[in-house]
Formats: C-alpha cells, structure tokens, sequence
C-alpha cells in the first residue's frame, strides 16, 4: 500500500478545554508543545504530478491571526469547537479568527504595516463544503509553498506537517473528510533558525505565510505519483526515455502518447515503478526553437498531460553545449520579490520579467535562491529561456547537522521533482557562497548526487567563492560539479577589477564557469560621477570593465550579474538603501531602467551576434 501519513491523537473537536482533571495552566510550562507537530512530516515521497489535473481552488479569504507565542499549538486550538464567543462556557484564547482576514496566497508582511517585520506564528483557518466523488477516490490538499514550516489540521485532528518555505506538498485529508462543513486550520511558522535552510541569516526579505496556490486534489485509489519524459543523454536527440512511479506497488501497462511522434506506447508497471526508452526523433527544444509537445500519460482510471521540450544540455571541456552545439549563457539573477506582493508571484509579473530579460538580449536566468513558483519554468519553457534553479543553501548553513542535511535534500528532491519535465531548466544549483570546509563538502557532495540520481539529464553547479589563499578560482567541491559558479564583486566590495584581472590569470580551469553573481548599488535616477558609489554611471561602467575582463578568460562560459530588479532586504540599512539591495538593472518599481540596463542589453547583444543561436 501507499504510505500515508499517520494521525496524531487527539481528543476531538470541543473535548480538549473539558477533560475532567485538565490542568488550564499546563500549557504554560510546556517546552516541548512543538515536538509532537514536527511528527508526520510529509516531503518528497509525497508528492504527487498535477500535470493536467483538475486541482479545486480553495484561495480567497481564510480568516488569520497571529501567533508569536505559539498559544494555538501549547493550548492546542485546533481541538477546540468552533463556537461563537457567545455560546462559551470557559474562556480561549482564540475563536477561529473570524474577526480578520487576510487573502490566500499573500505574505503577511506586506497586509499591514504592522506585520511588516513580524516573524512567528500564524493561523489560517477556513469552512469548506466537500461533496464526495466517485467511489474509492483520493483526496489530497496541495499547498503550493508555505514559508517556512506547516502543520496542517482537519476537523480537529493533526493530520502532517512540512518543512521548507519554498516548494510544494501534499498532505491526505480523505479519512478525515466530512460530506458537508469541515474546518480546514493551518498554522504556518517564519522563524529563522540556525539549523534551518535557509539558515538565521540571509541577504533578502523572510516574508511569512501560505503565498503560492492552495487547493484539493481528487485522484482514484490508484493513481500516478510522477513520471518524466526526456532525451535520452547522448543519443544524439533520437531516443526518448519514459518512466512513471504510481501510488502502490502494483503492476500492470501506462500508455504513453507524444502527439507527432508516439501514439499509444506501451508501459510495462512492475511493482509501482516503470522505465521505457524507444526511437523518436523530436524538433529539440532551445530558445531560439521553444518547441513543445502534448504529452499524454494514462494508468487504469488515471490520466495526465503536460506539454514538454526535449533538449540535452552537457559539458565538454571548457564548453556548455546546447543540442551539441557551444552556447554562451548571458544571463540575469532575478529573485522572487516585489514592492507590493512580497514573495507573491502571478503569471502576469513572470511573464514581465521574462519580457525584461528579454529586451536585455539575456538567454539565461538564475532564480536565485530558492526554487521559484512553477509557473516560472513554465513560461520560461514557452517563451524559450535557460533557466537554473536552485535550493536555499545560502551561507554558514549547519552542514554537520544530519537533520539539516535531511532538510536540504528534501527542498532539493521536491523541487526536481516538481520540475523536472520543464526543458528550460538546464542546471540544478545546490548552494551558494560557502565557506570549503570539510562538512560543506560532504553535504552539498551529497546533494549533488541526490541531483544525479534524480536526474540525469541536466547539470549541477554551485555559486562559489574564490580560494583567497592561493587566489584562485578554486574549490574543492568542483569535483562535484559540472559547472563551477563564481560570485564575484570586482569593482563594488573589492574596489579595484585588478583582482579579477589576477584572478583569471592564476586560474586555469578544465570545465566551463559562469559568473553567478557580480554587480554594484545603484539609486534609480541618481547619475553620480564616474566611480561614484551608488550612481548609475559607476553601476554601468562596471559591467562594461566586467565584460572586458570576461571576454579574455575562455573557460567563461557564461555571465549572471547580481540582479534583474532591486528587492526588499533589512540587512541593507544606509540612506540610499533604506532596507532595499539596488543592484537592480531596474528600479523596484519594475519599470524604471538604470543606465546598466542598456549597456548590458548592448553588450549581451554583441555576444548574440558572436555566436550563432543553438537549434535545430
């Protein structure tokens, strides 16, 4: 059988304040109220493909409240009967919150001024009428991302809880279901922890709450968990490989059908698991060809679709090859973060950045640092760009904490496995700027390898620092990867670009790098004199003196500077920044372009023009 995750006891709707002997003043002496929540905890393994499944929405206004001392999980507020005020006979703490409310998805940060820099607790709470459906069918709540841990409860009853603030889970609530009104409640907990992924400190804005779409999932008592359809790696783009996990071990035949080059191909299941390659011959996938196909996969009374590019992307030597032939990546780092929605991303605000990047002449973003809404590498599968996508192992994280290894690799796994059909998205990134110790090489091996054996069809990288002992472009854990990234701030924290210039000299690499990350403030409107800080004209100069530099340096495969808009950070706290990073080409309006902007657009489009576009 599918595994499923277990419930905790509970007492019951109404019964929790009435239990003869309860002691009221318990819960105020209690440290260990968490630890029977972070039970159940649901992930990877969970998961399942809603690739053309009808998933029912249930965004829109769920009633909120605030939670800093954690009272809804030591009082245990979730197994109290949702009455009015007026029908009590002893008093709560809490009345399911009817009193405010606050729109799914939002981040809590920006509803009020007030919660502005809240980080703690918080209650969602909503009543929803459940019409059952076909005889045996599963249901499924699918919450899109919740930042950062999740428990999640049902009528009264504790039903699972999630950890990781960017991707999405899957928690059952079928057994639990009433034909009628239930109580779906939510808690969600920003806190930053030391142990945590991201760690305690980070250089953007920890906006809170359920911010990506939310809703239920009906599946048949046996369905498809996942499955994945790609080139075959090396077989020169005439070989598709298939394989597809249900949700019990059972056996049995999927169909598989690709419209103009697979009709009805037979899938041997055994034991919940099966893997097909055959002959096919697709139109490949690249951004100057964003070709995509209507796939069609079906298992007994389930079925699923998606439209999907086949590409291969590989390493040679010094080169990134793209369908076999050397490819350039100009790229732009963007974050998930705007002025008015926080971490809040609709189809429209992608769709804007994708243009922007466009006019840029880029081919390549870094959705930095954490994975980003799926629509992103949808999209970006359409409109035809490369796209890396990473998990938040950002700075000094707990790399000799097993638990938070466990943690990582989970964000990791959840986000391939989210998306790991989008042809767009050619490199997994597994951390960024780490000291090279020896437990930072052993956890982000081990992740790259859990890359791997996800998939084998894209590459790995992490966004390195410089070896300042022999100053090089060096790292131990290169080895591991088959791109090295480098953040570099040449001309902004280190004034002078002659360490750059140094840097490529003492450097000689045997595999491609691309420069993650460099750039410089630069207040939007404010020109400044040449080698001003924070003026435009020093922000455009660097990145022609960066480029230069570049150029001369083979091995360079690709150019990622530090980022397509300024985003909201309280770590940056001078009078230009005011609690803003603006290493924007663009101002965080979304409109207002720096002088960078065209220069980098002019010179991005001279590299354009050097190297003939990959495709068919």
């Amino acid at each position: 059988m599918d595994a499923k995750v277990e419930n905790s006891p509970v007492s019951g709707p109404g019964e929790h304040a009435l239990q003869p002997g309860h002691d009221p003043y318990h819960h105020l002496h209690d440290e260990a109220y968490a630890a029977p929540f972070g039970q159940h905890r649901v992930g990877w393994r969970q998961m399942l493909s809603v690739a053309g499944r009808i998933v029912e929405p249930l965004d829109g206004a769920w009633n909120f409240v605030l939670d800093l001392h954690d009272e809804g999980l030591r009082q245990r507020w979730f197994e109290d009967a949702p009455e009015p005020i007026g029908g009590w006979t002893t008093p709560r703490d809490y009345d399911d919150g009817d009193w405010q409310s606050t729109i799914v998805p939002s981040c809590w940060n920006v509803v009020r001024p007030e919660w502005t820099y809240f980080e703690g607790g918080a209650w969602y709470t909503r009543h929803l009428d459940f019409a059952p459906g076909k005889a045996g069918e599963r249901v499924f709540l699918r919450v899109g991302a919740a930042n950062y841990e999740a428990r999640v409860f049902l009528n009264g009853v504790f039903l699972g809880s999630h950890r990781g603030g960017s991707t999405p889970f899957f928690i059952e609530l079928t057994e639990h279901l009433n034909t009628g009104e239930n109580r779906l409640q939510i808690n969600v907990d920003n806190r930053r922890r030391p142990e945590r992924v991201p760690m305690n400190h980070t250089d953007w804005f920890n906006y809170g709450g359920i911010y990506r779409e939310i809703g239920l999932v009906r599946v048949p008592a046996l369905f498809i968990r996942d499955f994945g359809v790609a080139l075959v790696p090396g077989s020169a783009g005439k070989r598709i490989a298939v394989d597809v996990t249900l949700s019990e071990p059972a056996s049995g035949t999927a169909r598989l059908s690709i419209d103009g080059l697979a009709s009805d191909v037979a899938v041997p299941i055994s034991g919940g698991i099966g893997r097909l390659e055959f002959e096919a011959a697709p139109d490949l996938w690249s951004p100057a060809n964003p070709r995509l196909y209507s796939v069609g996969i079906s298992f007994g009374e389930d079925r699923l679709g998606d439209k999907i590019g086949f590409r291969e992307i590989r390493v040679e030597g010094q080169r990134i090859l793209l369908n076999g032939e050397d490819i350039f990546l100009r790229g732009i780092c963007v974050h998930e973060d705007d002025r008015d929605l926080g971490k809040v991303s609709t189809e429209a605000d992608i769709r804007r950045r994708y243009a922007d990047a466009k006019a840029l002449n880029a081919n390549f973003l870094r959705l930095s640092h954490y994975p980003h809404h799926e629509l992103a590498a949808q999209i970006a599968d359409e409109v035809g760009l490369l796209l890396w996508e990473e998990v938040p192992v950002y700075w000094a994280i707990d790399f000799a904490n097993p638990d938070t290894f466990a943690d990582a690799d989970n964000q990791l796994r959840e986000m391939i496995r989210r998306d790991r059909n989008r042809a767009s998205i050619v490199i997994w990134g597994v951390g960024n700027e780490n000291a090279d110790t020896d437990a930072r090489l052993a956890f982000m091996s081990g992740l790259a390898a859990s890359c791997r054996e996800m998939d084998s069809t894209r590459l790995v990288s992490a966004a390195c620092l410089i070896n300042r002992e022999h100053f090089r472009i060096e790292d131990r854990l290169s080895e591991a990867l088959d791109i090295i990234g480098l953040n570099e701030y040449f001309g902004w924290y280190e004034p002078s670009l002659d360490g750059l210039k140094r840097l490529f000299a003492n450097s000689d690499l045997d595999k491609p790098l691309v420069i993650t990350e460099t750039g410089a403030d630069a207040v939007a409107g404010r020109e400044g004199r040449p080698g001003e800080l924070f003026g435009e004209s020093h922000q455009s100069d660097l990145y022609e003196r960066q480029l230069d530099l570049v150029e001369s340096a083979p091995y360079v495969r690709g150019f990622c500077p530090w980022i397509l808009y300024d985003f909201r950070t309280e770590r940056r706290q001078t009078a230009y920044q005011r609690g803003w990073n603006l290493k924007g080409l663009i101002a965080a309006d979304k409109t207002t372009r720096k002088k960078a902007f065209t220069t980098l657009s002019e010179r991005y489009s001279e590299l354009a023009q050097q190297q003939k576009p990959a495709g068919p």
